[in-house]
């Protein structure tokens, strides 16, 4: 006798093999997948979407294979673990990693991946990982800093996030009227530097700022019409570059506070760079100054 049980929204294989001669009977339990966008786990994590459900669950989403892998190697505190089979068997060793150390370990379609992931084509995983914002701590030797305010692409600030790991800046203070830190597009875009740069949340970047330069830490910023050049600025001393909405810039406020204030040229014709531009050409910029001072 052979019986195959459905859950409706899994399925558990549970095949009993009855014994004649005896009451005996023999049970084998293989992997279940979850089929169903309306089981319970699959409503929490797509809950997570949205700012509200990650701030009432306290959650990261993270979708694709590399977030994953570097949340893992970063030893983020990973707490389910969602995949399809083919992505199983691609990488093996990474899901025996992971598995080992989540809560929650699931089989699912590819249909209800893909209703949990807010790209268009998702790669076959998808993790949950405790939020933990940084708690801002007294960075020795500081070099060089970014100060962003009201910056609303997560595209935009997830690409900051990546240059910055890439020219290995200490930290990123970032108003809280700005784009979500734990947008799952941040943290893609981003493509796992999220995990390798302090970033601190502040509602007074002004407050931040004035400490810093208490300290001799010079403070730029960036305005169009500036008459001084980036290409003159000395950055080998420690230094804050202060950044702004993508299209009001900086705030009055905090252009006041700037020690330098300089210009990206630009050819006749062509009004702005797009933030994460500008932000890159400025770090690229000081790595260069620190590598050839």
């Amino acid at each position: 006798m052979v019986d195959a049980l459905d859950s409706g929204s899994s399925v558990p294989w549970d095949f009993r093999v009855q014994v004649p001669s005896s009451a005996l009977t023999i049970r084998l339990v293989l992997a279940s997948m979850i089929t169903s966008i309306r089981n319970p786990l699959i409503k929490e994590i797509r809950k997570l979407h949205r700012t509200k459900g990650r701030r009432e669950q306290s959650l990261l989403l993270l979708e694709g294979t590399h977030l994953l892998e570097t949340a893992y190697e970063e030893h983020c505190s990973l707490i389910t673990l969602c995949y399809t089979e083919q992505w199983q068997n691609r990488y093996p060793q990474l899901w025996e990693n992971v598995s080992k150390g989540v809560k929650r370990c699931e089989l699912v379609s590819v249909e209800v991946l893909a209703s949990m992931t807010t790209t268009v084509n998702p790669d076959g995983v998808v993790a949950t990982a405790m939020f933990q914002p940084c708690t801002e701590e007294e960075i020795t030797d500081f070099r060089l800093g970014l100060i962003i305010e009201r910056l609303q692409d997560p595209g935009n600030l997830g690409t900051i996030i990546r240059t910055a790991a890439a020219t290995e800046i200490d930290a990123i203070w970032l108003s809280e009227d700005s784009v979500d830190i734990d947008n799952p597009k941040v943290l893609r875009a981003s493509a796992g530097a999220w995990f390798k740069v302090p970033i601190f949340i502040r509602s007074d970047l002004k407050t931040v700022i004035q400490k810093y330069q208490k300290n001799g830490v010079n403070v730029v910023a960036t305005l169009p019409d500036a008459t001084k050049t980036y290409w003159d600025l000395s950055l080998t001393q420690p230094t804050l570059i202060l950044l702004g909405n993508e299209g009001s810039g900086l705030s009055d406020s905090l252009v006041s506070l700037a020690n330098d204030i300089v210009n990206i040229p630009l050819s006749q014709g062509v009004e702005s760079l797009n933030v994460a531009i500008a932000t890159a050409l400025m770090l690229y910029e000081a790595k260069r100054q620190h590598i050839f001072k």
